[in-house]
């Protein structure tokens, strides 16, 4: 692996594939998206077989949820990201606004940054005069090193919502099919446990090709925190059966 890294700085390729840089929003949202679609969705299921109900019950809380959960996910994910580039687009205003009217003091600061990185003498002196000439690169710095900011990184927020939002729906559907189609093995309900735990082993595997922890880890992981939720909501729906 040392060699193929060796070899892609080699070409240039500053963002070589090992970081996987830019990738990792869009996994992000979908691996939580996927995870929430299943656990939240597998939840009203194992609560609905808890308390005995019939499976159309468990069609119509199913997907219910499903919808409801996947627009709010969705939504929220769209508002947050609008939100958080709107702040960095003020910041950046603000940073624009300070080395026009109040160049000297916003020159000290770059002068600062170089210092305590161990620039002294006549190097600090040419790299703060190098970029302080070009405004774009003298903002830009100010943005990462003062208000750790990266420019050009700013998320899509229809992007980052509609990833979220499929991966909810699809994933969140796969507890839901067995009751469905009436596909079954021993009972609808284990049929649906068995695809639930399938699928959230493998988001959870899947996750592990950013994070780089091991991919059985990584399933592990995910599995048992939603073992919990579907154990947590099955008793929930067993103790109030009574009610229904």
């Amino acid at each position: 692996m040392v060699a193929d890294v060796k070899a892609a700085h080699q070409r240039g390729e500053s963002l070589e594939q090992y970081h996987h840089a830019g990738r990792g929003s869009y996994l992000r949202n979908i691996v939580y998206g996927a995870n929430d679609g299943i656990v939240t969705t597998f939840a009203v299921v194992a609560g609905v077989a808890g308390a005995s109900l019939d499976a159309k019950i468990v069609l119509i809380l199913g997907f219910a949820n499903l919808l409801a959960d996947g627009v709010a996910m969705a939504t929220g994910n769209f508002l947050g990201t609008r939100s958080e580039n709107q702040l960095q687009a003020k910041e950046r205003r603000m940073e624009e606004w300070e080395t026009v009217n109040v160049p000297d003091e916003e020159r000290k600061e770059i002068e600062h940054i170089y210092r305590t990185k161990g620039f002294t003498g006549k190097e600090l002196a040419s790299v703060v005069a190098t970029i302080t000439a070009d405004k774009k690169l003298w903002v830009d710095e100010m943005m990462v090193a003062e208000l750790g900011i990266i420019p050009g990184e700013e998320e899509s927020p229809i992007k980052n919502g509609l990833a979220t939002f499929v991966a909810f729906i699809v994933a969140g559907m796969l507890p839901l099919l067995p009751y469905v189609f009436g596909v079954q093995f021993g009972s609808t309900f284990n049929t649906a446990v068995a695809m639930t735990a399938f699928a959230l082993f493998a988001v959870g595997a899947a996750r592990s090709a950013v994070t780089k922890e091991h991919w059985l880890v990584s399933g592990l992981e995910m599995l048992g925190v939603g073992a919990i939720a579907a154990v947590s909501a099955y008793g929930v729906g067993y103790l109030l059966q009574g009610l229904a």
